[in-house]
């Protein structure tokens, strides 16, 4: 998006919103890391955005939203209408939420899922009302303006969540939890378990018994699972850092680089020396 076509507004460094108004091709394709959690929402417009190395297409009214951490770049768009959300951990994730409205909901560190969310003209007019109030809350500097701030994104991220689970129902069945907690599980002990048998006896159920689960819910299988999360962490470090692979792979979990090495060409088709030099 072009720097000079956007209206930002900030709150001490850990909360803006950006507004789009414009109709242009893209003229910033680098990729970037995220540093905080962000919100992009594309009222009007159509495009390719590469999110963690995957090309997602949209046309038109759609949400999105990333975690820190997450690499973000543009294939092409072009918008005529948008509005970005920003916000620092500590400026809603610490906060007691419902889980579903949480940092680690169904909206935000979920890297196994699309993350696009389509709302309808309704939820169209309930969103837009949140950011004109915003907006106005921004522009004001009156009292209490971080709670009341903090107030209108939580609404935006509830209407959000409502929109998804209404296009997107949330199976509540024994196979769809197992799933929701070994997804969890991963996402917080990628870089130190490795193995199938690690999380399910985490779980309280064998790894036969977590395969077959997997298998119903039409996943891919809890080996693969892990593999795709850790190559994808390894890719985001091999872009974004300038450790050595040696160094990366003892970040995660690998005592040997060689290994490494081996392991992360199998899945990403080339060496992690040839990934970065693509980059």
């Amino acid at each position: 998006m072009a720097v000079q076509d956007v209206t930002t507004y900030t709150f001490e460094d850990v909360f803006s919103l950006s507004v789009v108004q414009f109709e242009k091709a893209c003229i910033v394709n680098k990729p970037e890391q995220m540093d905080a959690y962000g919100i992009y929402w594309i009222k009007e417009g159509k495009g390719t955005y590469n999110i963690d190395f995957k090309s997602y297409s949209f046309d038109e009214n759609v949400l999105f939203f990333l975690s820190p951490g997450q690499v973000f770049s543009v294939d092409s768009e072009k918008i005529k209408k948008a509005y970005k959300l920003t916000f620092v951990r500590d400026f809603y994730c610490i906060q007691t939420h419902d889980k579903a409205v949480a940092c680690n909901g169904v909206l935000f560190n979920n890297v196994y899922e699309t993350p696009f969310v389509k709302p309808c003209e309704n939820d169209t007019k309930k969103l837009s009302f949140i950011l004109e109030s915003l907006m106005d809350e921004f522009k004001a500097s009156d009292t209490a303006q971080y709670d009341m701030l903090q107030a209108y994104l939580k609404q935006f991220i509830i209407h959000s969540v409502r929109i998804k689970k209404e296009n997107h129902p949330m199976k509540d069945d024994i196979e769809s939890r197992l799933f929701k907690d070994f997804s969890v599980l991963v996402e917080q002990n990628y870089k130190s378990l490795h193995s199938v048998t690690d999380y399910a006896n985490r779980l309280g159920v064998s790894p036969k018994s977590l395969t077959k689960n997997f298998q119903k819910v039409g996943a891919q299988t809890p080996s693969d699972f892990i593999k795709n999360r850790i190559v994808l962490e390894a890719k985001r470090q091999l872009i974004y850092t300038d450790e050595s692979v040696k160094q990366i792979a003892y970040g995660l979990g690998f005592n040997d680089s060689a290994y490494f090495s081996r392991f992360f060409t199998k899945a990403a088709l080339k060496s992690p020396l040839q990934f970065r030099k693509e980059y």
